[in-house]
Formats: structure tokens, sequence, C-alpha cells
């Protein structure tokens, strides 16, 4: 639950949550563990040979560990992001220069903890700074699409939270401006679910349904794939991999630097005041899990 809670905000990681709880090679392991060979055995159910090298599989891959992660982390998604869509609708200003103090907090921790001194790794650095920056531009000027196809694409890039210390999954979708529609669409599907119970239909759920859908299974091809990929290059080049990450964070902070100046009417004192302490409290709460995690190794 909370690396769930983690993921829901952009600037903090599920993966540094994972560090924190001491789960984190446990996670790593059961997700490049995970094997479609399993089923094999699923022909065989009917005999107890057949269920028994079924479920010894399952336990080698740890895949109860794996479910209880998942349903820990779903359930706080779905209660944290009913809480940040009234806060996008109520007041989007102060909860984007929120997110700003969070990712901008984030990067500057996560800098500390990298090496940008070799002219590889500073080439590295302008790359990822750059790339984030020119893809924020697009984002926040002309809106990329919510299709199925791309909120597909964006579960695949977005799961990398799940396995990465330091980079957050809402971060990406903000990147790729799916953020606030998601947000919008778990809140309208659970307030349908829970509409069922007093005689609601079903139709109403088939279009936030389809789009739950499509995220979820390519946030499953994605922690897979990805999982190996993130693993080899953080196995062989961990220091570069980390260098081009947390550039991408500083990169995206355009977005919510322009989004807060958008959103925001007249800049009276008490607005001024107000974007100020959410900018600070979102830099503050990274700042403060920092003080209390500096012992981990990034």
């Amino acid at each position: 639950m909370c690396m769930g809670a983690a993921d829901s905000v952009p600037g903090v990681s599920g993966g540094t949550i994972a560090l924190i709880t001491g789960i984190y090679e446990r996670l790593i392991t059961a997700i490049t563990s995970l094997n479609p060979r399993t089923l094999e055995h699923v022909p065989r159910l009917h005999t107890s040979a057949g269920r028994q090298a079924l479920w010894d599989d399952l336990v080698e891959m740890d895949l109860g560990f794996l479910v209880a992660l998942g349903l820990g982390v779903v359930t706080a998604l779905i209660v944290i992001s009913r809480a940040v869509q009234f806060t996008l609708t109520s007041a989007r200003g102060p909860t984007f220069a929120f997110f700003f103090g969070l990712i901008a907090a984030s990067a500057l921790v996560l800098y500390s903890e990298v090496d940008v001194t070799t002219v590889p790794r500073l080439g590295i650095a302008v790359l990822g700074f750059s790339l984030a920056f020119w893809v924020s531009g697009i984002t926040q000027g002309s809106g990329l699409p919510n299709s199925p196809e791309f909120v597909f694409v964006a579960g695949m890039i977005a799961i990398t939270a799940m396995i990465l210390p330091g980079i957050s999954g809402a971060f990406f979708l903000l990147l790729l401006g799916q953020y606030d529609y998601l947000t919008a669409t778990l809140t309208s599907f659970t307030d349908h679910v829970i509409g069922l119970l007093d005689g609601g239909g079903v139709a109403p759920l088939v279009e936030p349904g389809m789009t739950i859908l499509a995220f979820a299974v390519g946030a499953m091809i994605g922690v897979v794939s990805i999982a190996h990929v993130i693993k080899w290059a953080l196995s062989n080049y961990r220091s570069a991999t980390l260098v081009f990450l947390v550039s991408l964070m500083a990169g995206a902070l355009r977005l919510p630097a322009v989004e807060t100046l958008q959103s925001t009417g007249q800049w009276t004192p008490i607005v001024i005041l107000g974007t100020g302490a959410a900018l600070v409290v979102g830099a503050g709460s990274v700042l403060t899990l920092d003080r209390y995690t500096d012992d981990l190794d990034y």
C-alpha cells in the first residue's frame, strides 16, 4: 500500500519504498522468475501430480508475494487517486506546485547520489534533460492522445517505477500527458462500480473499464519485459542509467511549472502563499524521506 501511495503522486518512487521496506531484491527476483512455461501444467490439473507441479512452480516464482504486493498497490492507487482528482479539480495550480516540489526535490536528492563529472555521463544527463524538456513541452502544448493504444504504451512505461528506485510512475504519466486523464478515469470507474450496489447499470463501466484494462495489460507486459532490461542496465551501467533517469525528472519540471502558471488567475498574496506552501510541502516530503533513508545505496 505504501508503494501504491508513492506511485500515485509524481516525484516519489514505489521502488524507493521497496528499498526502505527491504523487499526490493525479492521484488526484482520474483518478477524476473516469472515463467509462462508454468502453464504447461494446466492440462494436467485433474491429476494430483499436475496440481503439485503447478503449486511448486508458483511457490518457486514467489507468486504469493507478488499477488499480496499487487493487491496493496492497487488498493492505495484507488484511494489516493480520488484525493488527487479532487485537488486537481478544486485547486489545480497549488496541486501542480506540489508536484513541482516533489519532482524538483527528488531530482536534487538523486543527483547527489550519482556521478556526473565524466564527459559521457554529462552528455547522458544533457540528453535526458533535453528529451524530457521537449516531450513535456509537447504534452503541455498540444496534448497527447488518450486512446487505449497510447494508454497501453503509457502503462508499459509507467510500470518501471515499481522496479526503479527514485523514479515515479506518476511522473512518467505526467510527462506523457496521461496523469490527469487516468486519475479521473479510475475515479469514474470506481464510482460506477459502487453505483452497481445501488442498482446502477453496467454500461457506464465499459468506457473507463477499457481504458483501465489497456493500462493494466500494458503494465503487466512492461513489468515482465522492462524488469529484465532494467536489471541488465543497473548491473552493467548503473551510474549512467540513473544519471539519465534523474535528468529526465529535471527536464520534466517544465510541465508542472507551466501548468501552475496557467492554472493560476490573479497572483494575490493569498494565492502566492498557498502555491508556495504547496511547493514547500512537496519538496519537504521528499527531503524528509531522504533524511531518514540516507543510508540507502541508490
